[in-house]
């Protein structure tokens, strides 16, 4: 359930922007709970055609979820299979990378200078003192050079985070997600789940768990968690007979490659205090209504906040951490005649997921008969 105030934190972060391609606004507010554990990443202009947006809620702490902000797009960008094209790998191995460079000594200091007073002090004097000088390494991030020191067996940190990011270059959207955040596409009014929320109840999490040694208990990963993919929790990723996608809770992400069309109006990335409270498609269409009167993106995520604020702690439903945003597709593509387009719009409906196997499955049919009501 987690800790909360006597009043809500109703101050708000909120954030818009714009390029060529696409406008954005965002917001956050810590809403009931004593701490903020949400982050997030807007990037318009990772590269010169490519536009990165991601939301990370945290759990049993920040840290995890401030360092996918910072450093997940990154490793997206590094990984060489970005440059021939192949995002849905490179951010693949980005997901399991945040969870390598958590560890050892450099892990440790980073997630200690991301972290609060104390062991933001701790870490930049550690920084100091065991950091790679000169010829001894390359103190860069694309080799996140390893570090000798106190905390060199640090095998990462017992706190974690979900992420759910979208990548758009061109007309192809590549959405990522570990966790139960959500992300939402609206197509002629219509909303479609890009995602799939993590939990311990689905029977494919469920067979991995048991697999791997773990129980579920009251819808919690052995008691505990209670989504069964994230980034960090490393206390549920200890089997040394297992790879990383087989582990009790897997950074794993779910990978879907969508075609965009004329028809698209929008995409939503939020996390789960917002979906605890507003299905999809509720979502969807208050934006919808929204975006009649409203141009500014970020004040309507503002409003979906307070519009999602319980009044009070007595059923924890509207009691999260809210994150946010909202991005809108410019009518940028291509025009097509109506024959073309209905044909092109037959070949892109299938929203394409990756499951542990690597083998593709159809999760969704945008356009077909399986559209959000959830």
């Amino acid at each position: 359930m987690g800790i909360y105030l006597s009043t809500p934190k109703t101050e708000k972060f909120s954030e818009d922007g714009e390029n060529d391609r696409v406008r954005y606004g965002l917001s956050s507010m810590q809403g009931w709970r004593a701490a903020m554990e949400d982050a997030h990443a807007a990037y318009p202009d990772l590269d010169e055609s490519t536009s990165f947006f991601g939301v990370y809620d945290g759990h049993g702490g920040k840290v995890v979820a401030k360092f996918c902000a910072k450093y997940l797009h990154q490793q997206v960008l590094k990984h060489e299979a970005y440059a021939t094209g192949d995002i849905g790998a490179s951010v693949h191995r980005a997901f399991f990378r945040m969870d390598e460079m958590m560890r050892g000594q450099r892990g440790w200091r980073e997630l200690a200078i991301l972290g609060d007073k104390i062991d933001k002090f701790t870490g930049m004097i550690e920084g100091l003192i065991w950091s790679p000088k000169g010829g001894e390494g390359i103190d860069q991030d694309d080799d996140w050079a390893i570090e000798e020191g106190p905390h060199s067996d640090f095998s990462g940190p017992t706190s974690g985070s979900t992420a759910c990011v979208a990548i758009l270059r061109n007309n192809q959207l590549v959405v990522a997600n570990a966790g139960d955040s959500r992300c939402v596409i609206s197509r002629k009014g219509q909303a479609y789940n890009l995602s799939r929320d993590h939990k311990p109840d689905l029977e494919a999490e469920k067979e991995r768990i048991l697999k791997a040694g773990g129980f579920i208990h009251a819808g919690r990963v052995n008691g505990s968690l209670n989504l069964s993919r994230a980034i960090g929790d490393m206390e549920f990723k200890k089997n040394k007979l297992l790879p990383a996608e087989k582990q009790t809770v897997s950074a794993n992400p779910d990978i879907n490659t969508v075609e965009l069309c004329d028809y698209d109006d929008f995409l939503v990335l939020a996390c789960d205090g917002i979906w605890d409270c507003m299905s999809s498609q509720m979502l969807v269409d208050f934006i919808h209504e929204q975006l009649r009167s409203e141009t500014k993106l970020s004040v309507i995520c503002e409003r979906i906040l307070d519009r999602c604020l319980a009044p009070s702690t007595a059923t924890g439903e509207g009691c999260d951490n809210m994150t946010m945003i909202l991005v809108q597709f410019k009518k940028s593509i291509k025009s097509a005649s109506p024959a073309e387009l209905q044909s092109s719009h037959s070949k892109s409906v299938d929203i394409k997921s990756k499951p542990e196997g690597g083998q593709e499955k159809a999760v969704a049919a945008i356009g077909g008969a399986t559209k959000s009501s959830t």
